[in-house]
């Protein structure tokens, strides 16, 4: 009994011993994984190395940065807004309602996630700008410019971080169980309540990551803001915008700024951590 109790002690003992030494990657993964490790974190060092310390709060709170970030903060929000708005009916649609073409229209509304940022603000110029398709009309009718404005920024900001929101509300609410949705309805709510009383809340914590996601997005965006609505100090700047200035008068500053948009980027991943990376 004795010997039979130690030997399943001693099988105990091995088996996480056997199981960590399965979990060890084989040298050639482990030396790639390294490598690609190195990849990331080395600009990051690079950064780190050239930043300004001891000028940092000087270089942050100049006229030209701050018009920058209240400009960034104001615009990405907004589209943010703009995309959770849009987006969320969109992914509703492609989710429940089955037509013709549906793939079609997911392949048009995901498109600004692979095509070039600055194309997506020359064919946003071209169908908004002043003398573009529905542009304009729209400033003859109306007087609005939407190119060199803050409107500008918001739409193209809105354009490339709509995709987001779109993917992850759709895979949610393909995931979602529908008992619930089918009961209230079943009790004589309307379609309508049924999604606001019972869909979206069920939903909220994949609306509020893709939210928070799109906003990042936005604050990050470049080639369809210089491209659509301009560089402009004080009306279309924004903190990436100003970064590329920088880089061209004042480095400091730019290593400064992109400090900023970097720890903001690396804790928005942190704090969302178990959203891609659930733990066990």
């Amino acid at each position: 009994m004795t010997g039979t109790t130690s030997l399943s002690a001693s099988e105990s003992g091995e088996q996480p011993v056997r199981r960590a030494a399965r979990e060890l990657p084989p040298w050639p993964v482990a030396l790639l994984a390294g490598l690609g490790v190195v990849l990331f974190a080395l600009p990051l060092v690079g950064l780190a190395a050239r930043a300004p310390w001891t000028g940092l709060w000087t270089h942050l709170s100049s006229r030209f940065v701050v018009d920058a970030a209240v400009l960034s903060v104001v615009s990405s929000v907004a589209a943010a807004a703009v995309a959770a708005i849009v987006g969320v009916p969109l992914a509703w649609v492609l989710a429940r309602v089955p037509f013709r073409g549906r793939s079609a229209v997911r392949a048009l509304v995901t498109l600004p996630m692979v095509l070039p940022p600055v194309v997506g603000g020359a064919a946003l110029l071209f169908a908004l700008g002043r003398r573009g398709v529905v542009g304009g009309p729209l400033h003859d009718a109306t007087g609005l410019l939407l190119p060199y404005s803050i409107w500008g920024v918001i739409l193209a900001n809105a354009f490339v971080a709509t995709p987001l929101v779109i993917l992850t509300v759709e895979g949610a609410l393909r995931n979602l169980d529908r008992r619930y949705e089918n009961a209230a309805a079943t009790l004589g709510a309307s379609r309508l309540r049924v999604l606001w009383r019972v869909t979206l809340p069920m939903i909220g914590p994949a609306l509020g990551v893709a939210t928070v996601v799109a906003w990042a997005r936005a604050l990050g965006e470049f080639g369809a803001t210089v491209t659509f609505a301009g560089n402009l100090g004080g009306r279309t700047q924004t903190l990436p915008l100003a970064v590329f200035v920088a880089l061209e008068s004042d480095r400091d500053a730019a290593v400064a700024i992109s400090l900023v948009l970097v720890a903001l980027s690396l804790g928005l991943l942190i704090a969302l951590r178990d959203r891609w990376w659930p733990s066990r």
